[in-house]
């Protein structure tokens, strides 16, 4: 049976904050500290607001808030609940307060009088006109739908899945696939359903920023966990961790690339300690010289999470990506997209399945290998030994003396070149410095000026 409990609310009629945003934050705040625990019965909106001494209207408007964000559940006539929010029951920790949300730092956008090499941006003038064009008129040819399915359409999902097995050797049927709008929402939607607010996120370090605020907005307590240059190092993780981060196709931002034999290690520790590994297979379409290595999902569905992208391999414009996980959990992050009204665009996916039933996006990837290959060349043969983590992906690592990051930025920007630095990407005190360098944004000319000032400047500072 759930326990009913009582609530210690104050309600302030003075205050300039609505009555019901008061009791909203006062919930909420006590189901993250742990006051409330999931299964705990809440009182009925009419006891609550006899209670409090306020209207029947504040407690439903207050109960409503907390059903979309995803702290309550139950069903009418049944009661209202604190939401279990895991599926993994060794996700589950006591709760723990919420560290406050520190926002990215400004990341100035490029003008046109600025080369931009920095980090995390596809060549998206290389695209096929006629393709393109023929998968938006298929996409306007549907009537609009009216019932959008929360997992995705069906053939998006069917195409996606043979994607997958097809390129990256992922044993993956439609049924472990949900269409997302890109990594950072398929993490979000994973930590929205599945993470209790206080559970410990491991997160590469230095990693993907992006990732450390999804996680850390949904309350999650960041750790960070050391890489070296071939990825994550699996004897430093911490055996407390509930989910851990991590890009072993190519480390972001360093570029390491997970050998096979820390894959297997790293699996081990997943299934020792009860964590839950989630794969950001962001750019793992793009690699140099390399034999492709398996997803760590194809060596154990049941304990990782793989999230991948169209926004490095077509362009982060279109908005389309994917979570790929066992049915079950599916189910609960398709609930709680129901519950937020939360979307994927539908000629958005009409689009890419046209692009995917064609043949066409496979052959752009197979033309855009050519084309960054050539790009990734332009930059090791300029920059030569000071680059590392050139075997994959659209960025390298151009390590420098931790006196000369600065200077060098700031006299390439004067020279018109955009650069972005490894202190951005780290959590805690900065470990490796030196530039993330892009090279998918650029054309092939303007990347070797900009290779060249750099060059200039390293052997001058």
């Amino acid at each position: 049976m759930r326990a009913h409990v009582d609530l210690p609310l104050v309600v302030d009629r003075l205050s300039p904050v609505a009555l019901a945003a008061q009791v909203t934050d006062q919930l909420r705040d006590a189901m993250r500290g742990g006051a409330l625990r999931a299964g705990e019965r809440l009182p009925s909106s009419r006891a609550l607001a006899a209670l409090l001494g306020v209207s029947r209207t504040v407690v439903t408007d207050a109960y409503q808030q907390l059903y979309a964000e995803g702290w309550l559940d139950g069903r009418r006539g049944s009661g209202t609940y604190v939401a279990d929010v895991t599926i993994f029951p060794d996700l589950v920790r006591p709760l723990e307060p919420r560290i406050p949300w520190d926002p990215t730092d400004p990341f100035e956008p490029a003008g046109p009088d600025l080369l931009d090499l920095r980090p995390g941006r596809p060549w998206v003038l290389g695209y096929d006109v006629a393709a393109w064009r023929r998968a938006w008129r298929d996409a306007g040819d549907a009537p609009p739908g009216d019932t959008p399915d929360p997992r995705g359409h069906s053939d998006l999902r069917a195409l996606l899945a043979d994607h997958l097995r097809r390129a990256r050797a992922v044993p993956a049927g439609p049924e472990n696939v949900l269409v997302t709008r890109g990594t950072g929402h398929g993490l979000d939607l994973f930590a929205a359903s599945l993470l209790r607010p206080g559970a410990r996120a491991g997160v590469e370090e230095p990693g993907y920023r992006v990732a450390r605020n999804v996680l850390r907005a949904r309350g999650a307590e960041i750790v960070p966990c050391p890489v070296d240059d071939q990825g994550v190092i699996v004897d430093e993780l911490p055996d407390d961790l509930d989910v851990l981060y991590t890009t072993p196709a190519h480390q972001f931002p360093l570029g390491g690339r997970l050998p096979m034999a820390r894959r297997e290690r790293l699996l081990a520790w997943a299934r020792r300690t009860g964590a839950v590994i989630v794969e950001d297979d962001y750019d793992a379409e793009f690699r140099y010289d390399v034999a492709p290595l398996p997803a760590l999902y194809g060596l154990d569905p049941a304990r990782v999470v793989l999230l991948g992208t169209l926004s490095k391999s077509l362009s982060p414009d279109v908005g389309l990506g994917w979570l790929v996980a066992a049915p079950e959990l599916l189910a609960r992050v398709a609930e709680r997209r129901t519950l937020l009204g939360d979307r994927t665009s539908g000629p958005v996916q009409r689009a890419v399945t046209t692009l995917l039933r064609r043949g066409d996006l496979d052959r752009h990837l197979r033309r855009m290998r050519l084309e960054y290959a050539r790009r990734r060349a332009a930059v090791v043969e300029t920059l030569g030994p000071l680059v590392k983590g050139d075997t994959a992906g659209l960025h390298v690592l151009v390590e420098l003396p931790e006196d000369a990051v600065g200077p060098l930025v700031e006299e390439a920007r004067a020279r018109g070149v955009l650069l972005d630095t490894t202190a951005r990407h780290h959590h805690g005190p900065i470990r490796v410095h030196g530039l993330v360098l892009g090279y998918g944004s650029a054309s092939l000319a303007d990347l070797r000026r900009g290779c060249a000032v750099i060059r200039e400047l390293a052997r001058d500072l």
